[in-house]
């Protein structure tokens, strides 16, 4: 039940069943995360067959933005939007819970993309699948310990997910993230590891001072956030991972 419920809630792919808690189905989001991560694997090595990897790279990334349902980006977008300098708090909270994307949204969104093909275009590492595992399990890991060590703030997504969110469970999706991360070798598994504390706890500090807490549109933007971080980090050209 609750890997099902884990693909309805992190994907598009049509499931029967798997009406649990949000917090409940979060033991199996790394793993979700990475059946994504082969599965855009796939993507890209059968696209580079036939075209530039450049074409191959933008296709992965394009797979991973239609099968996850926009869910990150459209957080990471609500962000953007509403965490500007001289806002108040409640013009944030009110802007948070506004579906439209404007024109901050819209760039994050571009960023972001741009950001992703890139990193895959110019991957330099033999392991792709390893690192396309541990790209969509390690930031879903976080997303899990994020609301488990968080404020929740409103009473949306994210209140249901850290409101019936256990220990076991957070620790549970949290080891499933280091065994990614730690797929691709121990340097740049324990390299991912810290940073993703970093991009957690950095983000964490800087929604309690603006939004008081964390929701879903934030566990969004720290996905993203990690998800470039991982890529950027295996594109390096002078870090030999």
């Amino acid at each position: 039940m609750g890997f099902r419920a884990a693909i309805r809630f992190l994907t598009v792919v049509p499931v029967h069943g798997g009406d649990v808690a949000p917090g409940r189905a979060a033991a199996f989001f790394p793993l979700v995360g990475a059946m994504l991560g082969a599965a855009g694997a796939g993507v890209y090595l059968l696209a580079a067959k036939a075209f530039p990897i450049s074409i191959a790279a933008l296709a992965t990334v394009t797979f991973w933005i239609a099968i996850s349902g926009v869910l990150h980006e459209d957080g990471q977008a609500d962000v953007a939007d509403a965490v500007r300098a001289g806002r108040t708090r409640e013009r944030v909270l009110s802007i948070l819970k506004d579906s439209r994307i404007g024109t901050y949204g819209a760039v994050a969104i571009l960023l972001s993309v741009l950001a992703r093909w890139q990193a895959l275009e110019y991957l330099a590492t033999p392991r792709v699948l390893e690192t396309m595992i541990a790209v969509q399990a390690v930031p879903r890991a976080a997303i899990v310990a994020t609301a488990w060590c968080s404020r929740p703030a409103g009473t949306g997504l994210g209140y249901a997910l850290a409101s019936t969110l256990s220990t076991p469970v957070a620790v549970a999706a949290m080891a499933q993230g280091a065994a990614a991360a730690l797929l691709c070798g121990w340097r740049p598994g324990l390299a991912m590891i810290a940073g993703s504390v970093l991009i957690v706890q950095a983000s964490r500090g800087w929604f309690y001072l603006r939004v008081g807490g964390v929701n879903g549109d934030c566990l969004g933007f720290i996905e993203q956030l990690i998800e470039i971080f991982i890529l950027v980090m295996f594109a390096c050209r002078s870090c030999a991972w």
